[in-house]
This record gives C-alpha cells, structure tokens and sequence, in this order.
C-alpha cells in the first residue's frame, strides 16, 4: 500500500524501503489502492489477495537486490 500510495503520489521510488509496521493512511484508503491497482474490473477477494501477495514479493524481493540499491547502482540506471 505505501508504494502504491507514493507512487499515486508522484514520488520517486527509488529511494523508499518498506518499514516494517509502520501504519500509513486507512483500511479504506487501502483497499481503495488495491483496488485501483490490481488491474481487475470488481476483483474478488482472492483475487485482491493474490494481487497484494505477489506485489509484496515482488517489493521484497527488490528491497533485497543489490541491483535495486540506488547507492550501489548509482546513476547508471538513468536514461
């Protein structure tokens, strides 16, 4: 939800790691990203857990990679 948020927002991303349970906005304003994002027209409530496991993940997964540290990185990822 939090990188949903920021990235509605129009902050970068790059720089954002997840803090672990750190409570941003509402369950309403949530579920309202979640649906906005998962790319299903009226989704049913597997499909948004579907949606937001694999966006965890993915998210994890990236927070994890070196290749995705932009102090290891640097500027070489810009166009």
């Amino acid at each position: 939800f939090q990188y949903l948020r920021r990235f509605d927002q129009g902050y970068s991303l790059d720089t954002f790691c997840y803090a672990a349970h750190s409570v941003e906005g509402n369950p309403a304003e949530c579920l309202q990203q979640f649906l906005l994002h998962c790319g299903i027209t009226d989704p049913s409530w597997s499909e948004l857990r579907n949606f937001t496991w694999f966006l965890n993940v993915q998210l994890r997964d990236c927070e994890a990679s070196v290749f995705c540290n932009p102090d290891f990185v640097q500027d070489t990822l810009q166009c």
